[in-house]
């Protein structure tokens, strides 16, 4: 029997089941809030359950057990210390603006303190959960469902007639997911409400400022900025936020100087006090913090004072920075407006989840209004009904008495009268009293009310206008009876305040740079040398040591392959092989020079780099790579310049494949390839010759390679004048070539043979680099020697043959690369 009970399945497919219903039980049941009432399911049962108990704010407060007892019995078989701990939050005025519950006893502290046990705390419903959460919930406002054993039926929702998950606030942890919503003021939701009701097409720019921020019960400041403009526009965003605090004179004790001192009164939302004094203790212990004499806290029941006591030599200004910077007195909220809609966990802006609560809104009153309308047509019978059977006194009498026993009285009067069965049961009922002229009189005003009553809501039931404007007036008295002055208040320029303390904590890259670059003379130049040395010189260093001048093939100094005036701030970026690029921080070399591995992000180490780029200011400029393979592709720019500081991979490469050249490529300019064996391929740069291209992708294939041919290199010209190109070979000949002679062609053709190569030595030779310019034109050797030739001193070879260089080399020395001067 055992065996056959027993059914093979996979793991994968168990576990992948389990875990995903386990993952929805705790979305859906558990941690998240739903966008219409703005409560978890522990939330609401706790709220229904005290319902039920009649624990109204007119009654006496009753027993945290008790209430925490019925919700596990009837509604939420989970653990009691967690309905306590949530039930807890529900009371505490630091947490919550606007409570729902209102506690008697110890419930916590902004100290984080912890509460006292359930048997010790009372409770009972505030009066805003009694009037704008439950007041409908017996109107069939609401679908009601079973509970966990289905002998109770607990509500799906709760009619509230406000947004609480925005007035009050929500954070919970799911399975992927998180909710973190600030609180708000009542006033400015039910503005931002009725604006939107009367104008559903609201943006998003007004609504924000009918709402400008959140409004913490804990007071203090919001710095309004991006991170409040991502949050209402997109759901998710960092809210700067600080504590309130000034300073003034205090006399510390009798016969002693007045000293002046921080005074904090109010903390940012969910910051213990306690654990905010101890760890600023430990930061002044340290030596982070200087200029503080003594900490107090001074708080009493009459609100927050914690003393800062400053030493009389301290700027008492300076400190107060300190403090906002070094410590959490000014932090930020992380804002996930995530809530459950129909069902499903939606990130949502302000403006949607206002929208989703008003559509509910409209649902509920006309749930309510079709209750009433359906009692008062109830009633209104029955009425009609007593009326009728007054107006026929003596034969309603008659026929009672006639009848042998209630059934027979029932019929007689429904086929006598034409009535319903309800009517007749009334009528059976009605007492004596009902005869007299004056009940008569106030019957038949009651049938005129429901008569009124029943056209008046058949009307707002038939337009929706009138409804609306209902809505409205609901809202406009639950803002007259629970609203308040905000307590948080609105600081303009939080991103510059934020960025400084972020600066101070913890400087990022460009924060420094930016030190760096202010602490030169901006009368240097920058030099990047062929052997990767980066240094800052003045003009006068530059000079002497001729660096822009030409030289014999000797082992000087390296050339500059890079000379550029400081104060333009020029961006230089550097490609490595492996196809990675990365910006280079030489504002750093004022400090201390070296190689240009001291200058670039980590992630680039042993990677050889093929080309220094100077970065023109316009971003709609494209990126050319050409690998060793032949293949070509464009990549644009502002990519490049969106990287931040960190090292980016721009081009996938092969196993075997290297990147040979990166080029600054330009709108309606010309690019011209060269491979080792004098072949040259001239394309014009569109989209159709040189795609641009993601990231990873390889790029078409632009030259094809014949057998043992290899790739020498690229060089993109941006306009008509400069049409030279300078072709170093490896036995050290050089050449200037006017390329204007070279036709041009499309992708994959064989182009020309812009230069013949002639043997020099036995070996035979071959292209080993390409360049442009007018400048300088630099050679470096394998033996370490280098030489600077005069760009326009070299003789334009007509006749293409590459024959006109005398740079005697020594044995086994060749050609390694060739570079243009940038300045």
């Amino acid at each position: 029997m055992a065996k056959e009970r027993l059914k093979p399945i996979s793991l994968h497919q168990e576990m992948q089941r389990s875990y995903l219903e386990y993952a929805m039980s705790v979305i859906v049941g558990r941690a998240l809030p739903d966008a219409r009432d703005g409560l978890k399911p522990v939330q609401r049962r706790i709220l229904f359950a005290m319902h039920e108990l009649g624990l109204t704010p007119d009654r006496p407060y009753r027993k945290c057990a008790r209430v925490v007892g019925d919700v596990l019995g009837k509604y939420h078989p989970h653990g009691d210390q967690a309905v306590y701990d949530a039930l807890v939050r529900l009371v505490q005025d630091f947490a919550s603006r606007y409570p729902v519950l209102d506690g008697h006893g110890n419930f916590g502290s902004v100290d984080d303190d912890p509460p006292a046990a359930m048997r010790y705390t009372e409770t009972r419903l505030a009066p805003i959960a009694h009037e704008a959460l439950l007041d409908e919930i017996g109107e069939n406002t609401v679908d009601f469902n079973p509970n966990f054993d289905g002998s109770q039926q607990e509500p799906s929702v709760l009619p509230a007639q406000l947004p609480f998950l925005l007035l009050n606030g929500c954070s919970g942890i799911a399975v992927g997911m998180a909710t973190s919503i600030p609180p708000h003021n009542l006033n400015e939701l039910v503005n931002g409400l009725i604006a939107l009701i009367q104008k559903p097409e609201l943006s998003d720019e007004k609504l924000a400022e009918i709402i400008p921020g959140p409004d913490f019960p804990t007071g203090g400041e919001v710095l309004k900025g991006s991170g409040l403009r991502e949050t209402y526009l997109r759901g998710k965003g960092s809210i700067p936020m600080r504590g309130l605090a000034h300073i003034e004179e205090v006399q510390p004790g009798k016969g002693r100087h007045k000293r002046r001192a921080v005074v904090v009164t109010e903390l940012p939302y969910q910051l213990s006090k306690a654990g905010w004094i101890e760890k600023l203790a430990d930061q002044v212990n340290e030596g982070k913090i200087g200029g503080i004499a003594d900490i107090r806290d001074e708080s009493d029941r009459d609100g927050m004072r914690i003393l800062v006591e400053l030493r009389r030599d301290v700027d008492a200004d300076k400190v107060l920075k300190d403090l906002h910077r070094k410590t959490s007195l000014q932090s930020n909220f992380g804002a996930i407006m995530l809530a459950l809609v129909n069902g499903q966990p939606k990130q949502l802006s302000l403006k949607l989840l206002l929208q989703t609560f008003v559509e509910y809104r409209e649902l509920t009153v006309v749930r309510r209004i079709q209750f009433s309308l359906t009692k008062t047509e109830e009633r209104l019978k029955v009425v009609n009904g007593l009326i009728k059977a007054l107006n026929n006194l003596k034969e309603v009498i008659n026929l009672i008495q006639d009848a042998p026993e209630v059934g027979a009285a029932r019929a007689k009067l429904i086929v006598h009268l034409e009535i319903t069965e309800k009517q007749a049961d009334a009528i059976l009922a009605m007492p004596l009293r009902r005869l007299t002229g004056l009940e008569q009189k106030t019957l038949r005003e009651e049938s005129k009310n429901l008569d009124l009553k029943r056209k008046e809501l058949k009307s707002l039931l038939d337009n929706r206008d009138q409804l609306l404007k209902k809505i409205i007036e609901e809202l406009k008295a639950l803002k007259k009876k629970f609203g308040n002055p905000r307590k948080t208040r609105l600081i303009e320029g939080g991103d510059e305040l934020l960025a400084e303390k972020t600066a101070s904590q913890r400087p990022n890259t460009e924060l420094q740079r930016q030190q760096a670059f202010e602490a030169l003379n901006k009368d240097g130049k920058i030099i990047i040398q062929a052997d990767r040395q980066v240094k800052i010189v003045s003009p006068q260093t530059l000079g002497r040591l001729h660096l822009d001048q030409e030289s014999s093939l000797n082992n000087e100094i390296s050339p500059a392959e890079i000379i550029l005036s400081i104060e333009s701030k020029p961006r230089l970026l550097a490609v490595t092989e492996n196809g990675r690029v990365a910006l280079i921080r030489w504002e750093f070399a004022g400090q201390q020079p070296g190689t240009i591995d001291k200058f670039l992000p980590g992630g680039l180490e042993g990677e050889k780099i093929v080309k220094i780029l100077s970065l023109p200011l316009d971003q709609k400029l494209t990126l050319g790579l050409l690998s060793s393979d032949g293949r070509f592709k464009r990549l644009p720019l502002d990519e490049i310049l969106e990287m931040s500081g960190r090292a980016s991979t721009v081009l996938k490469l092969k196993k075997g494949i290297l990147l040979k050249s990166a080029i600054i490529c330009y709108p309606k300019s010309e690019i011209i390839i060269v491979s080792d064996i004098g072949r040259m391929l001239k394309l014009s740069v569109n989209d159709k010759n040189l795609p641009i291209m993601g990231k990873l992708a390889q790029g078409p294939t632009t030259m094809r390679l014949l057998p043992n041919e290899n790739i020498a290199g690229a060089v993109a010209y941006q306009n008509q004048e400069h049409k030279t190109l300078f072709i170093a070979s490896e036995n050290g000949l050089l050449a200037k070539l006017d390329i204007s002679h070279i036709r041009s062609t499309t992708r994959g053709s064989l182009g020309d043979i812009g230069i013949e190569i002639k043997e020099k030595t036995s070996q035979f030779d071959k292209i080993i680099d390409v360049a442009d310019g007018e400048t300088l034109i630099s050679l470096t050797t394998s033996a370490g020697r280098n030489t600077r030739v005069n760009a326009k001193n070299i003789i334009l070879d007509t006749s293409q043959k590459l024959n006109i260089s005398n740079l005697e080399l020594r044995d086994q020395e060749v050609i390694e690369k060739i570079y243009t001067l940038i300045n």
